[in-house]
């Protein structure tokens, strides 16, 4: 982990001490009824409100705690080491993607109405711009929004949208230019009940609890005070909010990789055969020791681009690095992992399996593994 570190101080390893003691004590014991719930209880969000959780790089004004950026390192790793990527991706989706774009381009009164009542559990936000045809290539979205005197009237469809059925508002990407290509997108608030707005649950094959969504707008009115920023520039908010994104995204990949190879050194050292843990097996601790020094090497690519986006650096191809690689790993990590547990991995209620299925979204969601590697060819090459 994070042992005479660089990057955190005494006071961030305290915290991520009271913050791993908190998800053990308040969310591990429940995560395996939420998973066949289907659901995160709404209380979970004033929960997490209570203990700072949701806003702690946002301003105090807002209800945030204003802490250093490697506050949030910490927490997004302890959050991935949960080993259940639906509720981590319910948390973070909530904290580091819907709500950014309304501290980065909310005016005062956005934020009173929005942000903090989502930083104090009171509201649940939720991040709508992937569509069917539209994911990676943001430039290609159709939901378009027509103007109706002071008003827009926005129609079309946003597809795997996290948090969709819980949320109280969306921030939606919507075409509000001329024809097609970056030029022409907004971000708008929506109210997540507001009349035309149909949200339908879609069944995946992880992330079992967090609740995700197709959602239609059909003929949506909007206030002009819900457009985010200003109109047709919505692209570039996206393109730099994804910066955080991936961040994240390798972060808490990391933290399900630690959660892989915690789960897979407790089996190996307690699982005896022909008289012997299996750890004293070369192939078993060689293997251990491969994933555990790849675990590393992705863990401090994501600290550096960690560092880089808190010195307000624009690091797209270092972040792309990041959730290239730790992605990559934890999908491998999981799958290393679940084949030393032999056919108790393979068990449906095994935790281990349960990091398998969940993992493989991870190279998929934030951007896949191909983009990441298009991004950086095109930065490097």
């Amino acid at each position: 982990m994070s042992v005479d570190s660089i990057y955190f101080s005494p006071d961030v390893e305290a915290f991520r001490t009271r913050t791993r003691r908190f998800l053990r004590g308040h969310v591990t014991p429940h995560l395996q009824e939420w998973e066949s719930q289907r659901r995160i209880p709404r209380d979970i969000w004033r929960l997490f409100a209570e203990e700072g959780l949701l806003g702690l790089h946002y301003p105090r004004a807002y209800g945030g705690r204003e802490l250093s950026f490697f506050h949030s390192v910490a927490y997004l790793e302890e959050l991935g080491r949960l080993g259940n990527g639906g509720f981590r991706g319910a948390m973070s989706v909530h904290s580091y993607m819907a709500t950014t774009y309304l501290q980065m381009a909310g005016d005062h009164c956005q934020k009173l109405k929005y942000l903090k009542p989502a930083v104090q559990g009171e509201m649940i936000a939720a991040l709508a711009i992937t569509e069917p045809q539209a994911g990676s290539d943001v430039s290609g979205i159709r939901c378009a929004a027509r103007t109706q005197g002071d008003r827009y009237v926005i129609r079309g469809s946003k597809a795997f949208v996290t948090n969709g059925l819980n949320a109280d508002f969306l921030v939606a990407a919507v075409r509000t230019g001329d024809g097609e290509g970056p030029g022409g997108i907004s971000l708008f608030v929506v109210d997540a009940r507001a009349p035309g707005v149909t949200r339908t649950p879609v069944e995946k094959l992880g992330w079992h609890c967090s609740d995700t969504a197709s959602v239609e707008f059909d003929d949506v009115v909007v206030e002009a005070d819900q457009l985010l920023g200003r109109k047709n520039a919505g692209f570039l908010l996206i393109m730099k909010a994804f910066q955080l994104e991936r961040i994240a995204a390798a972060l808490l990949a990391i933290g399900e990789t630690d959660c892989a190879l915690e789960l897979a050194r407790t089996y190996a050292n307690e699982r005896r055969v022909f008289g012997s843990a299996i750890t004293g097996h070369q192939v078993v601790r060689h293997r251990l020791a491969e994933l555990m020094s790849h675990t590393e090497a992705a863990r401090q690519l994501a600290y550096h681009a960690a560092w880089l986006h808190s010195q307000g650096k624009l690091a797209m191809s270092q972040c792309a690095m990041a959730k290239l690689r730790a992605t990559e790993l934890a999908v491998e990590a999981a799958g290393q992992c679940l084949q030393l547990f032999g056919g108790h991995g393979y068990l449906a209620e095994a935790p281990i399996a349960q990091l398998f299925r969940d993992t493989r979204l991870v190279t998929i969601a934030g951007g896949t593994s191909e983009i990441m590697r298009e991004i950086i060819a095109e930065s490097e090459l």
